[in-house]
């Protein structure tokens, strides 16, 4: 069975740092590219950061240069480390897998970043 849990989100003002975290558990981690995703009140959710089992990643332009994603295979755990945060960034995030796995979304972590 595959669980995401997410947590690390919280009240920041603007120019500042979180780091969140996510952890999984099941066959979902090892064999899947992992992302996190945001999806702020009235928008539909995207995908803002994504990461292969072997490392390669990639990001939506809006968060490109402010958050660095990361894993670590052994402990089945994804990190989003975002630095700089706009009030843009206020949004609930969650990970999954990319491409995400339908009916597995965990409940997200809450970020708000005040101007």
């Amino acid at each position: 069975q595959v669980q995401l849990v997410e947590s690390g989100g919280g009240l920041m003002q603007a120019g500042g740092s979180l780091r969140l975290s996510c952890e999984a558990s099941g066959t979902i981690f090892s064999i899947s590219a992992m992302g996190w995703y945001r999806q702020a009140p009235g928008k539909q959710r995207e995908l803002v950061a994504a990461i292969t089992s072997g490392g390669s990643r990639n990001y939506a332009d809006s968060v490109k240069g402010r958050f660095t994603i990361s894993r670590d295979n052994a402990n089945k755990m994804v990190y989003l480390q975002m630095n700089s945060l706009k009030p843009e960034d206020t949004a609930v995030y969650y990970c999954n897998a990319k491409p995400p796995l339908p009916g597995y979304w965990g409940q997200g972590t809450q970020v708000t970043v005040s101007s």
